[in-house]
């Protein structure tokens, strides 16, 4: 009997650097790595969304639809993919459903093939457009359960979600664990459950983190359970907060009856790659490796990159255990939400301002909409004190419907104000650009035209820290002193 082959989707483009480099990462260190990726064998490569969208603009001074059409074109044998938070778009707040149905078209036309499409807060409502609109384009929507743990959350839950995005027309099914706290059994249970239930031919992918140390076993027991592919990162590029190796996952599955396909010497190239480039990104990186208080705080790797940065540039990076032991708490009394973007920003935020103010003197606006229910429903009810303040202080009342059901037509808006930005190009997609950041985009438009721009360091700036690191004190030196008349020998270690 033939092994069965179990797809990999390769993270190293997009939710790799994401998690270790705080999305840091310039095109024109990935581009010379796309005809490996293109040719090792993978089910999809995942270069698009999530954060990249954002950090483009904000810190590269990239356009990011150039970034997908440059992937699109060197690699052009592979199914690319791209994480889409449903009614979020990549922005931070809901839109309105032609806006929706805008951004998946013109993603499509772009280049992209799988739309990862998920919910911060599970609330099917938030990916219900979002997956009709990649179904218009004739795209793979992919339909996407965020896994957390809480006393509310249970395996028949996910199970029943599983069957509800099924419904709204997943063309599969992907088992998102974006803090490393999916363990062996759950795993096992949930992706076992989901194909008794609807049938072994639903493609279930499994994603998860490799921050707590245990999800390489999670990722075997969900492939035993059925799973037919699994996420995963370059060696070079991976562990810490990010996810667990490419080639690890090659090797554990050596005579087991499963296999993989993935060409490895194409692998090596891509590892070697990444290797080269990771030390120019020293300065973003997280110094966590492993951390099983994951598994209590719930916190995930991008957040907690991202997190140790924000609060390092505060002059407060002695508080992180502080905040880190605040947002279980703060997602408690937000009706336990999963923890990935935009709540885990918006609950992150809250924990720092607990920290820093005290707990609940001052919600962020977005905090207080989730208090709300302007984001969608949790699973859990929330804190009614919590509510109160935040009535109190953004004068709004409570909602039950889906959010964007209260929004009004917002295209031709969009059109009118992003046309009057100087170096707007006039294209839907520079309204796009416009409508997910809309505070950053007119100055990236402005400057668009000087080209990117890269916060790594150079070859040169390498090469001096190298020498300054070779011409630096490592070992004891011993000294002659005289002391009233006598002699001494002094050894002084390094520091």
């Amino acid at each position: 009997m033939s092994p069965r082959k179990i797809g990999v989707t390769e993270l190293v483009l997009r939710d790799g650097h994401q998690s270790l480099l705080a999305t840091r990462m310039a095109t024109e260190d990935m581009v010379a790595a796309c005809e490996d990726i293109d040719q090792a064998g993978y089910w999809s490569v995942e270069c698009w969304g999530g954060a990249t969208f954002d950090s483009c603009i904000r810190f590269l001074n990239e356009d990011p639809w150039v970034r997908l059409r440059t992937f699109r074109e060197l690699m052009p044998n592979s199914r690319l993919q791209m994480l889409l938070r449903g009614q979020n778009l990549l922005g931070y707040r809901h839109y309105e459903d032609t806006v929706v149905d805008k951004f998946v078209e013109k993603s499509a036309e772009n280049g992209m093939d799988v739309f990862r499409v998920f919910d911060a807060l599970n609330d099917p409502r938030n990916m219900a457009r979002a997956m009709n609109a990649v179904a218009k384009t004739g795209k793979h929507a992919q339909g996407t359960i965020c896994y957390t743990i809480s006393p509310l959350h249970t395996t028949e839950g996910y199970v029943r979600l599983a069957g509800q995005l099924l419904d709204m027309g997943a063309q599969s099914i992907c088992l998102k664990d974006m803090a490393a706290l999916l363990q062996p059994q759950p795993a096992y249970d949930i992706v076992r459950g989901i194909k008794e239930t609807y049938g072994e031919d639903i493609h279930i992918a499994v994603h998860c983190h490799s921050t707590s140390g245990v999800t390489l076993v999670a990722l075997m027991k969900a492939i035993e359970a059925g799973a037919d592919s699994v996420d995963t990162a370059i060696s070079s590029l991976s562990l810490g907060p990010g996810h667990n190796p490419t080639e690890s996952l090659v090797a554990m599955l050596e005579g087991t009856g499963y296999e993989t396909g993935l060409d490895m010497d194409r692998l090596l190239k891509i590892r070697d790659h990444f290797a080269a480039i990771r030390p120019k990104y020293a300065a973003f990186e997280s110094a966590v490796l492993v951390d099983t208080e994951i598994l209590r705080t719930q916190i995930p790797g991008g957040m907690l990159s991202n997190l140790e940065s924000q609060l390092k540039a505060q002059g407060a990076g002695d508080k992180v255990k502080e905040v880190m032991d605040e947002v279980p708490l703060v997602k408690a009394a937000a009706g336990h939400p999963p923890l990935v973007t935009p709540s885990s920003q918006i609950v992150g935020t809250q924990a720092v301002f607990n920290v820093l103010m005290g707990p609940y003197k001052r919600l962020s606006g977005e905090f207080a909409d989730l208090m709300l229910g302007y984001y969608g429903e949790t699973i859990g009810p929330r804190d009614p004190e919590v509510i109160k303040i935040a009535q109190e202080q953004t004068k709004k009342e409570p909602i039950t419907v889906r959010p964007a059901d209260l929004l009004p037509p917002e295209w031709d808006s969009l059109v009118e104000e992003a046309t009057k930005l100087e170096g707007n190009d006039g294209s839907d997609e520079d309204v796009l650009t416009f409508a997910m950041f809309p505070t950053v985009a007119p100055g990236f438009f402005q400057t668009r035209d000087e080209g990117p721009r890269s916060v790594a360091k150079t070859e040169a700036q390498l090469k001096a820290e190298k020498e300054a690191q070779a011409g630096a004190v490592t070992g004891p030196i011993k000294y002659k002193v005289s002391l009233g008349g006598r002699a001494h020998t002094v050894q002084v270690e390094p520091a």
